[in-house]
């Protein structure tokens, strides 16, 4: 099969999606280097609006305008984070994913102007952040935080703070990153103190079904480990079906030897309460993996606590 001359890379307008994408044709340019790119960038509904995202349906919001373009014919290569694909659907009808580059960190990250820790913050100060995963795991570790609701890219909340309309802000350490803006990060947190969201610092390639040559020429790219963490975790989403008001958090870990595990929780969003599940793969595949994780959490009464947030 030849190889396509030019491969159409749509992706959100943002400074860091466009990072992402670069990420992409350099890793190309190694691997195709007589495949030429193009990029395609599209504004999302997500990005417009500067609200509560539950408001403008949630899931997807970062999603839709580039899955229609990629299905429309208007490119030929979608570049998602994994944590913004909705899991609790299936993909648009006619694509598929063609692979998962190698993850990024999946940690977060405080930014403080003066340095300081999470731990070290005074009582009352105001926090940027509109995460329901976030707001309910500082709720839970750090109640006499202040939580403030901070949309917009990195950069743009990094303005904000500069601005003064925030005290601290909680970021994505692989964001950072890739802006070039990890100088800002006062503090890498554990994830036993914020467990990141599903699919986080992974990078998705999406293609036509029926694109073959596109499939194949960026299939070379893709992560095994990747692959079997993102599988896992999308099928413990899909499985406990959380809403855009959800607090659910987890992730998939490959230790050296190759086995696989996946812890995962579910909060209130007051963090007064959480649900917590760790399993390890053994003989199971990935997504027996995510099922049965979510499974463990149905049981202590993930449902109920889930559908009993407003939404």
């Amino acid at each position: 099969m030849s190889e396509p001359e030019l491969l159409r890379i749509v992706s959100r307008s943002s400074p860091m999606a466009l990072a992402q994408v670069e990420r992409v044709r350099a890793e190309l340019a190694r691997h195709r280097p007589g495949i030429r790119t193009e990029v395609v960038p599209v504004t999302t509904s997500g990005d417009r609006w500067m609200g509560d995202l539950a408001k403008l349906g949630g899931k997807g919001a970062f999603t839709k305008e580039v899955d229609a373009a990629l299905v429309a014919g208007e490119a030929d290569l979608a570049v998602h984070c994994v944590k913004d694909v909705p899991a609790d659907r299936p993909l648009p009808a006619g694509t598929v994913f063609a692979a998962f580059l190698e993850r990024d960190d999946i940690r977060d990250a405080l930014v403080h102007p003066g340095g300081l820790t999470l731990d070290q913050l005074p009582a009352g100060t105001r926090v940027g952040t509109s995460s329901v995963r976030r707001i309910a795991q500082l709720a839970a570790s750090h109640p006499q935080l202040e939580c403030v609701p901070m949309r917009g890219n990195a950069n743009r909340r990094l303005e904000k703070l500069a601005d003064g309309e925030a005290d601290a802000l909680l970021l994505a350490v692989s964001g950072l990153e890739r802006i070039g803006r990890a100088d800002v990060i006062s503090e890498v947190l554990p994830t036993e103190v914020m467990c990141p969201p599903i699919g986080a610092g992974i990078l998705a390639l999406q293609c036509r079904e029926g694109d073959a040559a596109t499939i194949e020429a960026v299939s070379g790219l893709g992560d095994p480990a990747a692959h079997r963490e993102t599988t896992a975790e999308r099928m413990f989403l899909h499985v406990l079906q959380g809403h855009c008001n959800s607090p659910i958090a987890g992730y998939a870990q490959t230790e050296r030897g190759g086995e696989l595990s996946l812890r995962a929780k579910v909060f209130t969003p007051d963090g007064k309460r959480v649900l917590n599940a760790h399993e390890w793969a053994g003989p199971l595949d990935p997504a027996t993996l995510g099922t049965s994780v979510a499974v463990a959490l149905l049981r202590q009464g993930a449902r109920e606590l889930i559908d009993g947030i407003a939404h």
